[in-house]
């Protein structure tokens, strides 16, 4: 059986949050000045600021990664989640999701944000599995985002209390 981690970003997974990111932002989008900035500088961007980056690694190898970026004193933003594409379908995204929902009750979060675009159906039936709900998107955040979600924390953390009991980690 294979093994999911889930770790705390360290200065030399850079260059995996950046690679996975870039992946997908390229192929289905343009990169924005925002994106270039966070993916080559996440500690500052995302950590320093009060947030955290989650890596996964699947059988000992950096498979994917996520952030939460802190946007009010109790409200993080879900962003930059990535799977490596060698590494899709093996739980990972939906394991290091719930691990955020966890990290984000350290952090202080009440409540989780994220933004998506509809062109991305896949990761956007995840966030609903997730138990993130559709709101409405306010102008000028991201060019490409015409979704908005969010979980409140207590609901992320009974998803999440349900995933450990039918997956071990």
């Amino acid at each position: 059986m294979s093994a999911i981690r889930i770790l705390d970003y360290r200065e030399e997974d850079q260059p995996f949050f950046e690679r996975f990111n870039r992946s997908w932002i390229e192929e289905m989008f343009e990169m924005e000045p925002v994106d270039e900035w966070v993916l080559t500088n996440p500690e500052k961007a995302i950590i320093e600021p009060g947030g955290a980056i989650l890596m996964a690694e699947y059988d000992g190898v950096i498979a994917g990664t996520v952030g939460l970026r802190k946007v009010e004193e109790t409200v993080y933003e879900f962003t930059k989640m990535a799977v490596d594409g060698n590494f899709r379908r093996k739980g990972i995204a939906e394991a290091i999701s719930y691990a955020s929902f966890r990290k984000a009750k350290v952090l202080g979060a009440e409540k989780i944000i994220l933004y998506s675009n509809r062109k991305n159906a896949g990761a956007i039936r995840l966030y609903e599995k997730l138990g993130f709900r559709h709101l409405e998107v306010e102008p000028g955040v991201y060019k490409r985002a015409n979704v908005k979600m969010e979980i409140g924390i207590e609901e992320a953390l009974a998803a999440a209390s349900k995933y450990d009991q039918l997956v071990q980690i």
